[in-house]
């Protein structure tokens, strides 16, 4: 068997969604001290619902794949829905990741959810700060 996904090389090797969001609604940034990885989500927002996203991602293909695949998740949807993306959502998504970089797709749950906040912050939006719990599962994956 494989160690990667079909998927994960597609999006590895073909990401979508890459760039930057000059007038962004909603910046998040995270980064795991232990790997390396850094990942940057730009939110555009219209009506509550992101209408684009852009992500750059600085770390291994896992990484890539998994904010490639992330961006495709959320296009179009809600922020509601949006906070509802798990990490579990983006490695099935992906068919599987390896047990050793597992913590690329919480980075991309991570990396959204801080996007989302910073979108409420600029906007004086109010929310429940339980939508946005720390990261217990992982060791310094905040940035």
């Amino acid at each position: 068997m494989a160690l990667y996904s079909e998927k994960v090389m597609d999006h590895f090797r073909n990401p979508r969604n890459v760039g930057v969001i000059e007038d962004a609604d909603g910046v998040g940034e995270v980064g795991n001290a232990v790997c390396g990885d850094i990942m940057k989500i730009y939110l555009k927002i219209e009506d509550g619902i992101v209408s684009d996203v852009k992500f750059e991602t600085f770390g291994c293909g896992s990484a890539i794949a998994s904010s490639s695949m992330a961006t495709e998740l959320i296009k179009g949807k809600p922020l509601s829905e949006v906070l509802k993306l798990t990490n579990k959502a983006v490695t099935e998504a992906l068919d599987g990741l390896p047990a050793h970089k597992l913590h690329c797709s919480v980075l991309a749950e991570e990396a959204i959810r801080a996007a989302v906040r910073d979108y409420y912050d600029r906007h004086g939006i109010a929310y429940d700060p339980k939508d946005f719990p720390d990261c217990d599962s992982c060791e310094g994956c905040h940035g």
